[in-house]
């Protein structure tokens, strides 16, 4: 078979794979195998070197014929694919205005956020404030102005995030820096003092760190809610009162309350206050450990000491302080095991508040 031959048979049989294609992407593995550079016409057209000068004319304009022929039919059959799938894919897509709108499943506060809110509204109900400060908090208002002693463990880098330093440079170890993730909302009150003359009722919500690993009952970011009342003759009654009214707006009026002695550095005397379980009434079961009781918050008497820092007249003046977190009222209010439930955004979880 002659050149020539060979050049119309690849015309006839390439324009019949261009019209068989029936995709894009097959149209164009049909142009590499005819016009790319190991195609069947670049393999016909390396035989023109053994042609005659004669030969070579004829053979060339017939090449160039063919490969023409070739690309004419390739863009044609590309635009009527092009048309076909862009046709196909409207049919697809459209959009039936007649039907009705699907439902968005409407959002809701996360349960630690409506806890939170639930209990500043019990308190605002008896006359307290809500008051805010920075969560980048000096060693002075986390530690010091709270009677916190200098070697306390509480103050070591195993145990607070520290930051910057004033000077710039990033501390290694706790002592290297005055500047800190505030482990606790107390700061706050620390500089409500500095600024209030008493009657001061104030409740303090806000996240906190620490250097916990996160298991069932820790979390390394909490939400912690403190209050803080300086007035004249407050007692320790009050104080007792006041919190027995907390822990029966929020988990019941049936719920009984205990304080068992407790330390801490801001508070003397200083309690742990307890409520009864609501799983086993009080009758001891796995959720209370047989004890028949759940802790909730700390709380005591504020020291002298503090009012020290703040130019408070201790001789006048008393008060009290309490504290707890959001996370763990939340579990015990509603029965959570792990406080990772919360923050692990599981939406099979959160649903069920």
């Amino acid at each position: 078979m002659s050149i020539l031959e060979e050049l119309h048979a690849l015309r006839a049989e390439g324009l019949g794979a261009i019209s068989a294609a029936s995709e894009l992407t097959a149209l164009d593995a049909v142009r590499v195998a005819y016009l790319g550079k190991k195609g069947s016409l670049t393999g016909v057209l390396r035989g023109l070197a053994g042609l005659s000068a004669d030969e070579r004319p004829a053979v060339g304009k017939a090449s160039n014929e063919v490969r023409d022929a070739l690309e004419a039919a390739i863009e044609k059959r590309r635009a009527a694919l092009s048309a076909t799938a862009l046709a196909s894919r409207l049919i697809a897509e459209a959009v039936d205005v007649t039907l009705p709108g699907r439902r968005r499943a409407p959002g809701h506060q996360h349960l630690i956020e409506r806890v939170t809110r639930e209990i500043v509204e019990i308190f605002a109900g008896i006359g307290y404030r809500v008051a805010e400060g920075p969560e980048c908090e000096l060693d002075y208002y986390n530690f010091t102005a709270l009677n916190t002693p200098q070697d306390h463990p509480a103050r070591n880098a195993s145990d607070t995030f520290y930051v910057e330093d004033l000077s710039g440079d990033v501390a290694a170890v706790a002592g290297e820096s005055d500047v800190m993730l505030r482990t606790q909302t107390s700061p706050v009150q620390v500089r409500v003092m500095e600024k209030t003359t008493p009657p001061i009722y104030i409740l303090s919500p806000g996240k906190v760190y620490r250097r916990d690993v996160a298991d069932p009952s820790h979390l390394p970011q909490f939400t912690q809610i403190e209050g803080l009342v300086v007035d004249e003759g407050i007692t320790f009654g009050d104080l007792k009162g006041t919190l027995e009214h907390f822990a029966h707006e929020m988990f019941g009026p049936s719920r009984k309350v205990r304080l068992r002695p407790h330390f801490f550095p801001f508070t003397e005397p200083s309690a742990e206050v307890d409520v009864s379980c609501h799983v086993c009434d009080g009758a001891g079961c796995r959720m209370c450990k047989q004890s028949g009781w759940l802790e909730v918050l700390g709380c005591g008497m504020v020291d002298p000491n503090v009012f020290g820092y703040v130019g408070i007249d201790p001789e006048l003046y008393s008060g009290f302080a309490f504290g707890m977190g959001a996370e763990r009222i939340a579990a015990l209010k509603y029965g959570v095991p792990d406080l990772r439930h919360f923050v692990e955004s599981d939406m099979r979880f959160l649903r069920q508040f």
